[in-house]
């Protein structure tokens, strides 16, 4: 069997805040930039060339994760589920969220079902926080880039079921259990460096 994954996926690059703000825009109604659009598709295109899609994806509420994410499931990276999630917001807790997918192998909602590689949309810091408490490296120790990628290899095995199979599967069991597989800038994927 394989080892369950974790694929973070910081969303692409957005209008500029201060741009927006120029604009009356709030934060969250920030859009993808067209080169933001065209390079995350790249990277979407990338990803999945090298195997990595993923099923389910879930994403932050803010518009550019949106779209990244919405870039994620038309190139075929993530082609079956797609749910937003506060929780994946800035400066949101994303523990209850992972909670439930990692013990319950599923949403919670009455309908969980087994997955091999599961995706998050999201923003920085928020998403190198994350893996870092994962890997149990400190604060600041990896960072992404925009439309960048972290991969990490959960401590049990795939698809993760619904329901228990006697293994520890929780939040705290992946808490510095977790293994960095792979940490790349979109100049890296591309092949651009």
């Amino acid at each position: 069997m394989a080892t369950a994954e974790l694929l973070l996926l910081r969303h692409g690059v957005a209008l500029d805040r201060q741009l927006a703000a120029d604009r009356c825009l709030a934060d969250e109604e920030r859009a993808l930039t067209a080169a933001g659009r065209r390079r995350t598709a790249a990277v979407v295109r990338r990803l999945q060339a090298l195997g990595l899609a993923v099923d389910p994806l879930l994403t932050s509420p803010l518009l550019r994760a949106c779209q990244t994410a919405d870039l994620a499931r038309e190139g075929g990276l993530a082609p079956h589920r797609f749910e937003v999630c506060p929780e994946l917001a800035p400066g949101g807790d994303p523990a209850p969220l992972l909670e439930r997918w990692f013990t319950a192998g599923g949403d919670g909602g009455g309908r969980p079902s087994p997955w091999r590689r599961l995706a998050l949309v999201g923003h920085e810091p928020d998403l190198s926080l994350l893996a870092c408490r994962l890997c149990g490296a400190p604060p600041g120790a990896l960072r992404l880039r925009k439309a960048g990628v972290v991969l990490l290899a959960l401590p049990w095995q795939a698809p993760v079921p619904p329901g228990g199979s006697g293994e520890a599967r929780g939040w705290e069991a992946a808490l510095g259990r977790t293994r960095l597989s792979l940490l790349l800038s979109p100049r890296a994927l591309l092949g651009e460096i």
